[in-house]
């Protein structure tokens, strides 16, 4: 009920300021407002339906002010590394406990650790702000948050369109859709595991032998006195 309620009441908010309502919440869901992303996405959904936005010019919007949401947490850890998690409103935003189960994560997945945690509402800031503290480049880093972003925003958005006028149906297809999302995120990690644990076989595979060293006083074309 609370998903429905918030739902509703951004709807409303959202139809008196038209663009720029989705675009501030979903920039202040990048920095910690607790509010989840796919309520305002949703919501931006029901003005399409209600004819007040354009699809592709409001996933546009939302797209932008995701990213650089997402941004500000990343430049954070850029700038002041792991030292940032002792200002307190850091650490009451990041929260550590969470932080550091995403670092083993991150150190183990890499670059789609920073894909998948887009679909995980709890660990986005701390993947982000990691994801600068390790000091991944932003062109890659954005592009990992795009891909992401790709894919949760237009679907989001076209729920909120589709089911616009009965708002009592998206709590379950939004859960729906987020199995299915979760499943491939999921489906994934596990492709990057087996391939993960395969590279260093392979890598050992690959190292030939060193040569022995030539013997004093022998000609290496024509090999030992034995041969032949």
């Amino acid at each position: 009920m609370a998903f429905l309620d918030e739902t509703t009441a951004l709807g409303e908010i959202f139809g008196e300021f038209g663009y720029l309502a989705p675009f501030v919440v979903l920039l202040l869901c990048g920095v910690g407002l607790p509010l989840p992303e796919e309520v305002s996405l949703i919501g931006a959904g029901i003005l399409v339906y209600r004819g007040e936005v354009e699809f592709l010019p409001i996933v546009a919007v939302c797209s932008a002010a995701i990213l650089i949401g997402d941004s500000i947490p990343y430049w954070l850890g850029r700038r002041y590394g792991m030292s940032a998690l002792q200002i307190p409103w850091v650490a009451k935003i990041i929260h550590p406990e969470r932080f550091s189960r995403f670092q083993a994560r991150f150190e183990e997945h890499g670059n789609w650790a920073i894909f998948a945690c887009r679909f995980v509402a709890g660990i986005r800031l701390p993947g982000y702000f990691l994801a600068g503290a390790m000091r991944m480049t932003y062109p890659r880093f954005l592009l990992l948050d795009s891909l992401g972003v790709l894919i949760s925003v237009p679907v989001s958005i076209y729920l909120g369109r589709l089911f616009g006028g009965e708002v009592d149906k998206l709590k379950d297809k939004v859960h729906d859709i987020h199995l299915i999302l979760a499943f491939l995120v999921i489906a994934m990690a596990l492709i990057l595991l087996v391939r993960s644990r395969r590279r260093p076989k392979t890598a050992a595979a690959d190292k030939a032998p060193p040569a022995p060293p030539p013997v004093p006083g022998e000609d290496p074309a024509r090999g030992s006195d034995t041969d032949g």
